[in-house]
Formats: C-alpha cells, sequence, structure tokens
C-alpha cells in the first residue's frame, strides 16, 4: 500500500471519529439571551404582571396515575374536530388539553393509535395549554379567571374551521370575561381574551397563555443529535434549552426559571422529536417569555405574558394571541411563517450544519414530490451531490492515478533514503512538485461527504417527512433501522428483526448494512491489496466495521452510503480506465486472499 491510500484512510477515518466526538463531547450551547427592559405597560403605576406559580398545577387530582378517561370527566367539555385534529377543550378553565392528530399514528402498523398531543391533567404524560389574566390595580386574585375558572360555552358548540366557540365567566364585581377560540384547516389555534367593564373603577391587568407538562415525556430520546424541551425565539435569537437542564436554571423565588423581557417576533413552547406546541404572542407587542421548572409538582411550565391592559369603566379590552399544536410539517411552518411567526421554521432542529441541511432537505422534500417515493429520492439526491462533486472526484482520482505511475520512483528514493527520514520526504516532495501531482488531492472528496454524511443524517433523523417514510417491501420506516435480518429470514418470516440497540441486532444485522459492507469491499478492490501486514489487516476490516456500526442507523442514510458507494465505485473505475489503467476486481480479491493466507509462498 502506497503512502497515498494510507494518508487518505487515516485521513477518513480520524475525521470521523473527531467530528462524531465533537458533537458527543461539545454538544451545541444554547443560544445566551440579554434580558431587554422591563415589559412595558399601558398604566405607569400599574403593578407588575404575575403569574400564579402554581397555575399548571392548580385542580389538579390528588392522584395523578388517574386514567385520561377519568381525567376527560372532570368538566364540562367542546368538541374540536377538523380534517387533522380531533380533541376536546375543557371548560374547567378553558384549557386546550385534548388532543389528536388524525394523520399521524405511533407506529407503521395498520392497527397503531392515533398520536396523542395534549393531555388533561390527571393523565399520564399531562400536557395542556390555558390562558388567564394576572391582577394589577383595582382587581383582586380571586376577580380574574384562571386554571381553576369553571366557564360558561355562550357561542357555538364543536370548534372546526370557520367554526369558532366563545367562553364566558362573570365575576359578579363588575367585570365579565370572554374567550374566543378559533382554529385553521391545519395546526393553529386562535384565542381572543376580552374583558368587558361595567364597574365604577378602572382595573389593570395582563393576558398571559401558558403551557404546561407533566414531567420530562416518556417519549423522549436524549440523543445528542436530536433537540427536545424548551423552544424560544427571543427576536431572531434561538433558545434551546433540554428537559434535563431546565430543572438546573438559576433559581429566582424559589423556582428554577428563565425570563426574557420585552420581546416582539417571539414564541416560547416545548418541542418533541416531531410534535410541537407554542405559544405566538403579538409579534407588535412586547411581551415576557418564561420558562419555568416547579419542583414539588415536576411540571415544565412555558409563559408569554403581555403588556397590561387598564380598562377604565364602561370600557372593554381584547388581546389576541395564537397557539400551535401538532406536526413539524415543514410546509405547514413556512406558511405560518410567511403569515408572520418570525423563523418559525428555525423551529425544526437544523443543527450546526444548517446551511447544509436545510437546502438537503428542501431538495430532498421536492425530489420526492416529484417521484412519489422516499428512498428513490435519496437515491437522487446522492446522484445530484456526487454530480456537483464530480469535478473535485476527477482531479482526486486523476492525481491518485499519476500517484500510481510515480509508484516506482518513490521505491527508488525510500531505497536511496534508507534510514534517512528526511532525506526521503525532501526527494517525495521534489518528485510531487517536478511532475504537478497534489498528494493531499485524494483526501478531499472525503473530507468534503463528512459534513454532508452528518447533515443527511439530521434531515433523515430529525425532519418529520421522512418519518415513517416507506421504500419498498420490508423498508416501510426509513427514519428507523433496517427491519430485515436473518432472524426473520431477511423479512419472509412474520416477525421483526431484533430490537435496535440490543446484542442481537448487532449481530444480526439486515440486507442494507450487508449491501453496505459489500459496496465498500468491492470499492476497496479496484486497487490490489497492500503487502503490509498492518495495513492490510485495516483494509480488510474496515468494510465490515462500517458494515456493522451503520447497521443501527436509519435506514435511509444507509441507502445513501450504499448509492454513494456504488456511485463512486463507477466513477472511479471509469476514470482509471480513462487513465489507461484497468482495475483487475476478481484478481485484487483473490489476492488479498492470498495475503491473509499465513505461511503461503506466493
Amino acid at each position: 500500500m502506497d503512502d497515498q491510500n494510507k494518508n487518505l484512510i487515516f485521513a477518513t477515518v480520524l475525521s470521523f471519529i473527531v467530528i462524531l466526538g465533537w458533537f458527543v463531547l461539545f454538544p451545541p450551547q444554547e443560544t445566551e439571551t440579554l434580558s431587554e427592559p422591563p415589559l412595558q405597560t399601558t398604566d405607569a403605576n400599574a403593578s407588575e404582571a404575575v403569574v400564579p406559580a402554581n397555575a399548571g398545577s392548580a385542580s389538579i387530582p390528588a392522584e395523578d396515575s388517574a386514567s385520561s378517561t377519568e381525567a376527560l370527566d372532570t368538566a364540562p367539555r367542546i368538541a374540536v374536530e377538523t380534517a387533522r385534529i380531533a380533541g376536546s377543550i375543557s371548560l374547567l378553565g378553558g384549557r386546550v388539553d385534548d388532543l389528536y392528530l388524525k394523520d399521524y399514528n405511533t407506529t407503521i402498523e395498520e392497527d397503531a393509535p392515533t398520536v396523542r398531543l395534549l393531555s388533561p391533567a390527571g393523565s399520564t404524560d399531562a400536557y395542556y395549554a390555558l390562558y388567564g389574566w394576572a391582577p394589577g390595580a383595582g382587581i383582586s386574585p380571586d376577580q380574574v379567571p384562571g386554571p381553576s375558572t369553571l366557564w360558561s360555552l355562550s357561542d357555538g358548540e364543536t370548534l372546526s374551521v370557520d367554526a369558532p366557540v366563545t367562553l364566558t365567566w362573570d365575576n359578579e364585581a363588575g367585570q365579565v370575561f370572554s374567550r374566543t377560540i378559533s382554529i385553521d384547516e391545519n395546526y393553529m389555534f386562535k384565542i381572543d381574551q376580552t374583558i368587558t367593564n361595567s364597574a365604577e373603577n378602572s382595573v389593570s391587568l395582563a393576558p398571559y397563555g401558558l403551557i404546561a407538562r407533566h414531567g420530562i415525556p416518556s417519549d423522549a430520546q436524549n440523543f445528542f443529535i436530536l433537540h427536545e424541551g424548551l423552544v424560544t425565539m427571543n427576536n431572531g435569537e434561538l433558545l434551546e434549552t433540554a428537559w434535563d437542564d431546565i430543572p438546573d436554571l438559576d433559581v429566582v423565588n424559589g423556582v428554577p426559571s428563565k425570563r426574557i423581557d420585552g420581546v416582539t417576533n417571539g414564541w416560547i413552547g416545548f418541542t418533541g422529536h416531531y410534535f410541537m406546541t407554542n405559544l405566538i404572542p403579538d409579534p407588535a407587542q412586547p411581551t415576557r417569555l418564561t420558562v419555568k421548572y416547579l419542583p414539588r409538582t415536576e411540571i415544565f411550565q412555558t409563559e408569554a405574558v403581555m403588556p397590561t391592559q387598564v380598562v377604565a369603566s364602561g370600557q372593554a379590552a381584547t388581546v389576541s394571541t395564537q397557539l400551535f399544536a401538532g406536526a413539524k410539517e415543514w410546509e405547514i411552518l413556512r406558511a405560518y411563517e410567511a403569515q408572520g411567526v418570525y423563523k418559525f421554521i428555525d423551529s425544526i432542529d437544523w443543527g450546526w450544519f444548517f446551511f447544509l441541511t436545510k437546502p438537503i432537505f428542501w431538495v430532498l422534500h421536492h425530489l420526492n414530490l416529484l417521484i412519489g417515493n422516499m428512498g428513490v429520492a435519496i437515491i437522487g439526491l446522492t446522484l445530484l451531490i456526487k454530480a456537483l462533486l464530480f469535478p473535485l472526484a476527477y482531479k482526486s482520482y486523476v492525481s491518485m492515478a499519476k500517484m500510481k505511475e510515480l509508484q516506482p520512483q518513490m521505491e527508488k528514493l525510500k531505497k536511496d533514503a534508507g534510514d534517512d527520514r528526511q532525506k526521503l520526504q525532501q526527494g517525495m516532495m521534489e518528485l510531487y512538485k517536478r511532475e504537478k501531482v497534489n498528494p493531499a488531492a485524494g483526501c478531499l472528496p472525503i473530507l468534503m461527504q463528512i459534513p454532508i454524511f452528518f447533515s443527511l443524517y439530521k434531515v433523515i433523523f430529525v425532519t418529520l417527512e421522512l418519518r415513517h417514510a416507506p421504500f419498498f417491501g420490508p423498508f416501510q420506516d426509513l427514519s428507523a433501522p433496517d427491519p430485515t435480518s436473518i432472524y426473520n429470514l431477511y423479512g419472509l418470516l412474520p416477525w421483526g428483526a431484533p430490537e435496535a440497540g440490543t446484542v442481537l441486532a448487532l449481530v444480526f444485522i439486515g440486507i442494507l448494512p450487508l449491501l453496505l459492507g459489500v459496496s465498500m469491499f468491492l470499492q476497496q478492490k479496484l486497487n490490489p491489496a497492500p503487502t503490509d501486514p498492518t495495513q492490510q489487516m485495516i483494509f480488510a476490516w474496515m468494510p465490515w466495521v462500517f458494515m456493522f456500526m451503520l447497521g443501527g442507523f436509519a435506514s435511509g442514510l444507509v441507502v445513501y452510503w450504499i448509492a454513494n458507494n456504488t456511485i463512486t465505485f463507477t466513477q472511479q473505475y471509469l476514470i482509471m480506465r480513462s487513465q489507461g489503467y484497468k482495475p483487475d476486481i476478481l484478481g485484487n480479491i483473490k489476492g488479498s486472499i492470498k495475503l491473509g493466507r499465513k505461511g503461503d509462498p506466493k
């Protein structure tokens, strides 16, 4: 094996290890934001609006193990029904706390249940949104609606597109509160909160919305490449805090929390792998965004407190906000962004390589729309990437071919230099300069592949469009590992492969990882096997190490790597032929077998 190939493989392995190690040891840091001036109010004498610390935990049953059915029966409800979601709103607190996403199932099985996004307090993984008013001057806490308020349905029956509902509550102290809730054809709720003051005195109070999540979600993956937890947009700065890090925030008034004042063009909420909820206040109004962790009840809570309203006698005030509760579909988020939700597309975790991840997803998404099959779209994307990198690859392969032509001269230099390493290096540099050969050119295509590989991995793992995306036959979810193995005769027997992450899954790998190993092996055999035993061992094991290492990765990523290897093999073979060198693949395979036999005189 010549020094060029030795350096090539060394650079490949080292680069892969360095980048993977960097992401593991130094995950992306959350964006730091500086607090802006305190929330402005319309009354200089009004006290600062304070959302009750236990707003998310009020009216929770003593036992938090109640079933969802029992929790739904604790108060009257209003049905929610559109083409894409179903559920209900509780009149207790006016909570949006029961929501199913009709277009998504928990697994690819035909009888799999529909994804449930929101659940009422008292059920497992309780998760809900509620709204209220924080009292200021002229009104007491028991005179504003809160989490325990029982509202009345004054208008509408079932919440659906173009059919809003209105809730009302009279505090019997001169103020009447109403809340009109509407929904679009996708996942956006609009909440109009109104107060009408018939008392003799004016009142000051601030409308707020909050999202409460009881405990860390049971389906949270806690994987370094994926962000789950708090997601906030603060005047163009994205703030992300993982579930595990929220309890470690600075303690304020005995509660771990982070508060950002005076936010315009902002939103705040919780995100999971594919679904999220977000409070979206009026982008033109300075809003206070807060995240809290309530240790006693183990509740994660986000808040959006809008500017204080001063309502004179005989007057009314209305504040409108939005609530997103649904799937992180790229086209839907982009449409909401176009409608004024600032940088909403960034709620998808694009990662550090966002400058690659976003365009790669854009191309992949449109190829899928054109072709109608995500697996074929991944292969098409691979062809496009290889076409873009072909000029660089061509120079690399030509350089490698020239390096092979220089092999006899390099061997002579080694013989003449003996143990003098400096003399050898000087002689090789002069040879490269004289023959106009760049020894590092062979590494460039592989180094270019590394960020592309990670970006595509991010796209396949994070984006909703790859979730449950079918390819063909047994490969019905390109976001999941290969479901085939010898354990189920590669999909012929009616049971699944060993569960991902287990020892059996590592041993009984599927068809795609096997094809990956074979493609790497054949690509390797374009050149004769090295004579050095150590180098020979590295080359012999590398395809199969990668085969097992990538066997547990998403099927879509393995499809990309197989296609990439196949195209690379074809390109390199044709370029080597154009340079007058005919690769003897079968002979190289036989030669490597002979070299592997100890004591073989040949």
